[in-house]
């Protein structure tokens, strides 16, 4: 199997084909569908794509992730217009929409799948990660000290489709009503000055989606 067929390799930045430029963030706090839900209501976010980094096992499947035994972490590649919103703002969100203190872990959500850390894509994401962690730990916004990993990007594999927008289009599933609306929430509250002008209104829930994060075999569980 190719290299374009089980992930993509670091990128940092690229053009549109209207010949804007822009840069890539790969994410981990925790479940996807949480970070997704919030990134693609950012300003300045092109699009925002859930998937796995950080493991050592071959375009692994959701099934194969959730077990914990890949290393991979759930991530949020997030793909944004440096012209319009810097990365330094994407960490700012980042340290307020997921506990960045607790190792392996976010709520109900364990293992080393759910870690916090962020996955550079060059040298200046590097430096800015670090600073800004250093930035977060000064102000004492967090009780606790930051567990977030820095590591460099090697590979980002694709979630399966089915998890895109995932939040978007079942807000009806009890996960999502429970967790994901919650972080939202407080996203919007937060940080209302960095939201998109207009924002379509979200699908009706389907009610056949189960609510589990822990059995994702016979369809989406969880992210």
């Amino acid at each position: 199997m190719t290299e374009a067929e089980t992930g993509s390799r670091t990128q940092t930045g690229s053009r549109t084909e209207a010949g804007s430029r822009t840069e890539t963030a790969t994410l981990a706090g925790g479940c996807f569908w949480c970070l997704e839900a919030v990134y693609e209501l950012l300003e300045g976010v092109t699009s925002v794509k859930s998937g796995y980094a950080g493991g050592h096992l071959p375009d692994p499947s959701y099934e194969q992730v959730c077990s914990g035994r890949t290393g991979h972490a759930e991530v949020v590649q997030i793909e944004y217009d440096p012209d319009a919103i810097a990365y330094e703002d994407l960490l700012d969100v980042f340290f307020t929409i997921h506990d960045p203190t607790t190792k392996d872990r976010q709520g109900n959500d364990i293992g080393t799948q759910y870690r916090s850390a962020i996955f550079y894509h060059d040298e200046a994401q590097r430096m800015a990660a670090y600073a800004k962690i250093a930035e977060v730990e000064r102000e004492g916004i967090w009780d606790r000290g930051i567990v977030t990993q820095v590591e460099p990007l090697d590979t980002f594999y694709p979630a399966e489709a089915y998890h895109d927008e995932y939040f978007r289009n079942n807000p009806g599933n009890p996960y999502c009503q429970a967790v994901v609306a919650p972080k939202v929430a407080k996203f919007r509250k937060r940080h209302l000055e960095r939201l998109r002008a207009a924002e379509p209104s979200p699908p009706a829930g389907d009610p056949r989606q189960i609510a589990s994060r822990r059995a994702p075999v016979s369809g989406p569980g969880h992210g």
